[in-house]
């Protein structure tokens, strides 16, 4: 799917640029996992790792890992980077829905 299509794929989309090499990345993973679970079927999740999507982290000037972009209707809504507590990045999204 082109980034273009998956960011208006939902009515809300979150949006994560990691890398495997950060230790705040991985971090983060179970907490992503968690919030995936939560929203399954009203927010859709996207995880790209920077490596694998350099032209794309180049294009949305992610410059620090992990950056969360939250899209609402296919626009970008709220943008933070680094690791924050699930129970924040969850009220974030909430807030958009």
């Amino acid at each position: 799917m082109e980034y273009t299509e998956a960011i208006k794929s939902s009515p809300v989309v979150l949006v994560e640029f990691y890398a495997t090499w950060c230790p705040h990345c991985k971090r983060m993973m179970p907490v992503i996992d968690q919030i995936k679970e939560l929203l399954d079927g009203v927010v859709n999740i996207y995880q790209l790792d920077i490596d694998l999507n350099e032209k794309l982290a180049d294009i949305e000037s992610i410059s620090a890992t992990p950056t969360f972009v939250i899209y609402r209707d296919g626009k970008e809504v709220w943008r933070e980077s680094g690791e924050m507590e699930g129970q924040y990045l969850l009220q974030k999204i909430q807030s958009f829905i």
